[in-house]
């Protein structure tokens, strides 16, 4: 006999002991507990909550890695205008959605191991983040110069000098 199969049969005479197959699955149940963002009710602030929170959160992260990069590389002269401040508004939405879900998602990990009395607080504060976000990069998308992309863009370009 190989020594893979001695030791299966060891561990299979040890699981036999009764003791030890109640303890270990005690210590499988401890691991299998219902995950906290699962709620059957979930509020309006809860924006991580439920199956469709989830796939919209996944939806939006595949959104923005395959169309933000594209919406930067494509020439100016293609998007110019009404197009440039319509992507300009589909990217902000996207951006600020996704980081209000996944604020959500921080916020049901860490803020109970805290307080729980401070779940509801935390989730207003990250609808007030996600909404802040939405305006202010909404407000870029439609009024600035270049839009989002003319933003995005001037964090590489070099600053002229002042006299």
């Amino acid at each position: 006999k190989s020594i893979f199969q001695i030791n299966t049969i060891k561990m299979l005479r040890l699981f036999q002991n009764p003791s030890i197959r109640q303890a270990a699955q005690t210590n499988i149940k401890l691991y299998q507990r219902r995950a906290l963002s699962a709620k059957s009710n979930p509020s309006l602030l809860a924006g991580d909550a439920g199956h469709k929170a989830t796939h919209l959160h996944h939806h939006l992260t595949t959104l923005l890695a395959v169309s933000f990069p594209l919406y930067l590389l494509t020439p100016a002269s293609y998007i110019d205008g009404t197009v440039d401040k319509t992507l300009g508004l589909v990217v902000s939405t996207a951006i600020a959605g996704h980081s209000w879900i996944g604020l959500n998602y921080v916020a049901t990990d860490y803020v109970p191991k805290i307080s729980k009395g401070l779940v509801g607080p935390a989730r207003v504060v990250t609808a007030l983040m996600g909404v802040v976000t939405a305006v202010g990069l909404g407000k870029v998308a439609v009024n600035e110069k270049g839009g989002v992309r003319g933003a995005v863009k001037g964090l590489w370009r070099p600053v002229g000098k002042k006299d």
